[in-house]
């Protein structure tokens, strides 16, 4: 298993790195579209889609995407997009959490497939716009859920229920504690300071989303990446919860060690709209 997530991990990074620091947009659009589509057809899979059903929702996505290219949307200002994109996110997470697993399947199935589409169609969109925005920008934005991801495995793992009684989720994520989200929030908290000091010290080009909330405000950098991080947190327990209903360990095997592509963009999801979101009221 460990051979099989080295293996997998080494091609999925001989692939994206190229395409991430090219400067022409292209390349990673088309390669974050066709892993949208697979996501598509994993969400319909987890919703009890078999067969063309489940290939058809990944072709549903692709003509979202595609329309969307051709209009010239991944370039366009999309504020009142981002604005209900970010304001669904934060609603519907807080109502799924609270549901908990018993309340994922009294959802209408076409209600959980359309949302499902919907939300992969503007992850695609704000990450192909954070791309044209520049490298230094789209890779800040990656980092925050990198960063949350790792330094709640290691705060979870050092510090998980001893300054609290109860873990955060223990019916849709048994491993996931409140520390966890803590360290998340402060490695993603000093990462941000770094890199805004590298920006000014360096003299990027492209401002990075910490840089460009720092300029504007100091706390509101500190603001935005505490709710970042724990919105990359909310993304990863909603796609849980769905596995859970589902009765699945793993969206799909697309990926060998390392599970299907909605594990591996789980958190990514709401994300990447909600930065741009934010960034939309530096603009006022």
């Amino acid at each position: 298993m460990l051979k099989q997530r080295i293996i997998t991990a080494i091609v999925l990074l001989l692939i994206l790195v190229p395409a991430i620091v090219a400067g022409n947009p292209v390349p990673f659009a088309a390669l974050m579209l066709l892993a949208v589509v697979a996501a598509a057809w994993e969400w319909g899979r987890l919703n009890g889609l078999q067969g063309m059903a489940a290939y058809g929702l990944g072709a549903v996505a692709l003509l979202l995407c595609g329309a969307a290219w051709a209009m010239g949307w991944t370039q366009a200002a999309l504020p009142a997009v981002w604005l209900v994109a970010g304001a669904a996110w934060v609603l519907l997470a807080a109502f799924l959490l609270k549901g908990g697993v018993p309340g994922w399947a009294p959802i209408p199935r076409a209600l959980r497939l359309v949302v499902g589409v919907l939300a992969l169609w503007v992850a695609w969109l704000a990450i192909a716009q954070a791309k044209w925005m520049g490298v230094n920008f789209l890779l800040s934005v990656f980092a925050l859920v990198w960063m949350a991801d790792i330094g709640a495995y290691f705060a979870g793992r050092q510090f998980g229920l001893r300054f609290t009684k109860n873990k955060l989720a223990p019916a849709i994520s048994p491993g996931k504690s409140w520390e966890g989200v803590w360290g998340g929030a402060l490695g993603v908290l000093l990462m941000a300071l770094v890199w805004s000091w590298a920006d000014r010290h360096f003299g990027a080009q492209v401002p990075s989303f910490y840089s460009r909330l720092w300029d504007f405000s100091p706390w509101l950098m500190v603001l935005s990446c505490v709710f970042l991080a724990g919105m990359s947190v909310a993304g990863d327990l909603v796609e849980s919860l769905v596995k859970r209903s589902a009765g699945m360990k793993d969206s799909s095997h697309l990926l060998p060690g390392h599970g299907g592509v909605l594990d591996r963009i789980d958190a990514i999801l709401p994300t990447v709209p909600l930065a741009l979101m934010l960034l939309q009221f530096l603009d006022k």
